[in-house]
């Protein structure tokens, strides 16, 4: 070769690499989509904002939606989504609507309960909302899709007005094609629906109770709301899948594998990346035994068609409540010496799953390692194995025992850990639940939750933010709980059935789920009734229950002892013997002091960046300040955190989550503070940013309302000072 082709080469080199990355910055530079752009990979290509200048960042303004509830917590988890200038979100209430991206100017508002027919009130469930879809036929027709207690509804992006040609006036109905044996049963979605071509692909969340009604997917036409596909998460009898459930009858009336998280759209290959949750219910298998296929996968569909192409199964037999925790990502790794496409999923055990996109196969060694099956509840049975990641390592603890009990705890209160220790099942991952007591860890909220990671295209590093709070459940015999009632069997009997694994035994609530010890306060028996029958947020509706079961509830949480005299008995059909289990909860309970310090030695959140290449963590850091807990004498803290971050190439990461209502800028590469602020509100949601007119902004849904946190009701975009 001579130097002239030498260099003509190298010309040619460079000019392709230019060409690359200008195509790569167009490909990420919007955030039209729910996790920036189809990968779901929460990378921006703006670099405005970098690592020089994001301490000069300011608040460029703030839109206050003005329908916040404190009273009943409530929250904003939105991403919103930017298109053509304009910035579509979603408020406390389900309120829709479109500002003016630069400014935060209101352009329009829907109501989504002035579209709710007769009583706007009635079977209504305030439903959280983690984003919204975006269709556009190219010309005229834009449309924003969302979930509104079981309603989807299709809005028209200009105008705020509800499409009436879509569905029934605008309305799709989440029941549809379930069947009829679940047609009453609560339903409704949390997170956006994805588009692809002209279907409208969408999972649901349902209960988590015997009650759930199934969480197949569907794909609807995005003009019509016609079903154009269906795939059986909970297989049909006959249906491959259904060889993995011991009793065929099961798989008649159980629910769940619902894909309450959302999915991933590769629109090259035409294939829906869809993770499924547990099956019904949660946390004892014994009228589902067998391993329970499509629950708790990362299904590969057809988005045509809805035809499987493969799948895995991250957990066996589920009874942990540890369902994927959130949409997977898209990513294109250096896997042995070349280039492969492939498909992550982060999990609240805290593995990191890393797969071949069309293939299935994992990247990286999974090994089927045989678990605890030794068991205390009569009928369970638990399977053998559980898949393990060999790579990359966990980027959580994921067992408790003595040696992690929090050192900065008063003597007495560490005391009081220590006692229940004696008696609690813990000290390694997938112990089995137990009457004595197990600790769930990482918790029910642990691990990576619902805001996923972020994943740099560029680098292929990997970067999740993670919970390590340790959760204790106990599995109560029913027949002799029942023995103890004061109030009469049916008051009773059906609170500890429908309200009891939430909110208690004691009705002091936990977690997310309020005390109930007070609601004469605020309700009467009519109204009470009304609220047991809609629903809101966390929990669902109780449309199927007879009103003399709803009103027996009310009256025992009203503690109206001459009502609750009045036993509610009759003959239990097939459904309803099936969906009596031996067992109730003791409800979602930290592991906690008395005086509500967390049992387990700091970090309680954290942020970890992990190479995808070659399965290595590069850095990890605390993510968020206990100031409690700090005055106690621990220098790192974290707090528990809700809420995906964002990248920029402008090396850095963005992420608010904490409780401590902090929204702060990371340098990527090493994992170095570079800028905070404080929100007027805890920020559980993940940001977006998008530039207008040359100018970079990242703006985030400060909502609160989680861990004990004020609620608030303000979207808050930041930029550097106009020149």
């Amino acid at each position: 070769m001579t130097r002239t082709t030498q260099y003509l080469s190298i010309i040619y080199l460079i000019a392709l690499l230019i060409s690359c990355d200008k195509k790569h910055d167009k490909a990420y530079s919007g955030w039209n989509i729910v996790g920036g752009n189809p990968s779901g990979n929460k990378y921006s290509s703006l670099s405005q904002v970098d690592t020089s200048n994001v301490q000069q960042l300011k608040v460029a303004w703030e839109y206050h939606t003005r329908d916040a509830d404190t009273a009943a917590h409530s929250q904003i988890q939105c991403n919103p989504i930017i298109v053509d200038g304009i910035l579509y979100g979603t408020s406390p209430k389900l309120k829709l609507f479109a500002l003016d991206a630069a400014t935060g100017k209101q352009k329009w508002a829907f109501e989504p309960l002035d579209s709710i027919e007769g009583d706007k009130n009635a079977h209504f469930n305030l439903n959280n909302n983690r984003g919204v879809a975006f269709w556009s036929d190219g010309k005229e027709d834009q449309r924003i899709f969302y979930a509104v207690g079981p309603h989807m509804l299709a809005v028209n992006a200009k105008t705020g007005k509800l499409i009436t040609e879509f569905g029934e006036g605008g309305k799709l109905d989440l029941h549809t094609g379930l069947g009829d044996a679940f047609k009453d049963l609560f339903i409704t979605h949390t997170s956006a629906p994805s588009v692809y071509k002209d279907l409208l692909i969408t999972g649901t969340r349902v209960s988590e109770a015997m009650d759930a009604a199934p969480g197949h997917i569907r794909a609807f036409d995005v003009r019509t709301g016609e079903q154009k596909w269906i795939f059986h998460t909970i297989p049909l009898p006959g249906e491959p899948g259904s060889e993995t459930w011991d009793d065929p009858e099961s798989l008649k009336l159980t629910g769940g594998g619902n894909n309450w998280m959302g999915m991933t759209i590769d629109h090259e290959r035409g294939i829906a990346f869809i993770p499924t949750g547990s099956a019904s219910m949660d946390f004892y298998g014994g009228k589902r035994t067998g391993s329970n296929l499509y629950t708790d996968c990362l299904l590969a569909l057809d988005a045509n068609t809805g035809k499987r192409i493969w799948h895995f199964q991250y957990i066996h037999h589920n009874t942990w409540d540890w369902d994927p925790s959130s949409y997977p990502v898209l990513v294109t790794v250096n896997h042995e010496g070349k280039k492969v496409d492939g498909v992550v999923q982060t999990t609240k055990t805290g593995f990191v799953f890393l797969f071949d996109r069309e293939t299935g196969k994992p990247l990286f060694p999974i090994v089927e390692t045989p678990v605890d099956t030794v068991t205390q509840l009569v009928g369970e049975k638990l399977w053998p194995t559980q898949p393990i990641p060999q790579k990359p390592a966990p980027f959580v603890r994921q067992t408790f025992t003595e040696k992690d009990v929090n050192p900065y705890l008063p003597e007495s209160s560490k005391k009081e850990i220590l006692d229940q220790l004696k008696y609690l099942h813990t000290g390694k991952l997938f112990t089995p639940q137990s009457k004595d007591g197990t600790i769930i860890f990482p918790g029910f909220d642990g691990g990576a939750e619902w805001g996923g990671p972020g994943v740099d295209p560029t680098t292929g590093i990997l970067y999740v933010n993670a919970n390590e709070m340790p959760w204790v459940l106990e599995m109560w015999d029913a027949e002799e709980s029942e023995k103890e009632e004061n109030y009469g069997q049916a008051g009773l009997r059906l609170y500890k059935q429908h309200c009891m694994s939430c909110h208690g035994a004691n009705r002091k609530g936990g977690g997310t789920y309020p005390s109930l010890l007070e609601v004469s306060k605020t309700y009467t028996p009519e109204t009470l009734v009304e609220f047991v029958n809609a629903g809101r947020r966390m929990m669902p509706g109780f449309q199927h229950l007879s009103t003399e079961e709803k009103n027996a509830i009310a009256a025992f949480l009203l503690e109206k002892k001459t009502d609750l005299e009045k036993k509610y008995e009759r003959i239990l059909s097939p459904e309803e013997q099936f969906r009596k289990l031996p067992y109730n909860i003791s409800g979602y309970n930290k592991f906690i002091t008395s005086e509500g310090y967390p049992a387990i030695a700091p970090p309680w959140g954290t942020l970890t960046a992990i190479d995808l290449n070659t399965g290595e963590h590069l850095w990890k850091k605390v993510l968020g300040v206990d100031e409690k807990m700090k005055a106690m004498g621990a220098e790192v803290t974290g707090t528990e955190n809700y809420g995906g971050p964002v990248l920029t190439k402008g090396g850095l990461l963005f992420i608010a989550a904490t409780k401590d209502s902090k929204f702060r800028a990371f340098n990527k590469r090493t994992g170095e503070l570079l800028w905070e602020t404080t929100l007027p509100a805890s920020g559980f949601a993940t940001p977006a940013t998008y530039q207008i007119d040359g100018r970079q902004y990242i703006v985030i849904a400060c909502g609160g309302g989680k861990l004990g946190t004020r609620s608030g009701d303000s979207y808050v975009a930041f930029a550097l000072p106009e020149k």
